[in-house]
């Protein structure tokens, strides 16, 4: 079985957005999608749908980022506006 980074997709209210994808990167997604089907026998019925997931994993998993965020919300509580 393969360690995907992603389990199965929560079904949330959505914003929309808009981007473009390169030919292969939207293949490679399309070919994400067909493993995560698989090994989560769950339906992808949209590929694009694994987008958002995949970026609030990449997030979550990315200490740089948890580092910044923290350090700012630090600053914001100690702000004398606050």
């Amino acid at each position: 079985m393969t360690k995907l980074k992603l389990g199965r997709i929560s079904d949330e209210k959505p914003v929309k957005v808009t981007i473009e994808l390169s030919a292969a990167l939207h293949g490679d997604l399309v070919a994400y999608a067909e493993v995560l089907a698989r090994e989560t026998r769950q339906e992808i019925s949209d590929p694009l749908k694994l987008i958002a997931p995949m970026l609030a994993r990449f997030m979550l998993t990315d200490r740089g980022f948890a580092k910044a965020r923290k350090a700012q919300n630090k600053a914001q509580t100690n702000s004398p506006d606050t």
